[in-house]
């Protein structure tokens, strides 16, 4: 003969342990999930290492490309626009002194 009595703790058990299972399943695909972006960041540390889909490191690596040639390019500029001011210095310089000369 079975007893109606139902422990209490029998249906907070069943749910913990459905709980767990869900827990489980999803520790799981995590510790997948991490498996493949270790297996893809050992990838890129290799020498020439490339992962599939490395579109957006190549156009970072070409930003920052164009923005060096971009600062080269500024200093160069900045550079021939001193020497051009000199020349006009100069330049202002020997035409104020030619009137004088002329005069002697």
């Amino acid at each position: 003969m079975t007893s109606p009595y139902v422990r209490p703790d029998q249906i907070a058990l069943a749910e913990l342990e459905r709980l767990l299972g869900h827990l489980t399943d999803e520790l799981s695909a995590w510790r997948r999930r991490c498996q493949k972006a270790e297996t893809a960041l050992q990838a890129l540390k290799e020498p020439g290492g490339m992962v599939p889909g490395d579109d957006v490191a190549r156009t970072r690596r070409r930003m920052l490309d164009l923005e060096r040639e971009n600062l080269d390019l500024r200093v160069r500029v900045d550079r021939a626009r001193e020497m051009v001011q000199r020349l006009q210095q100069r330049l202002d310089f020997l035409e104020d002194a030619q009137p004088l000369e002329a005069g002697r």
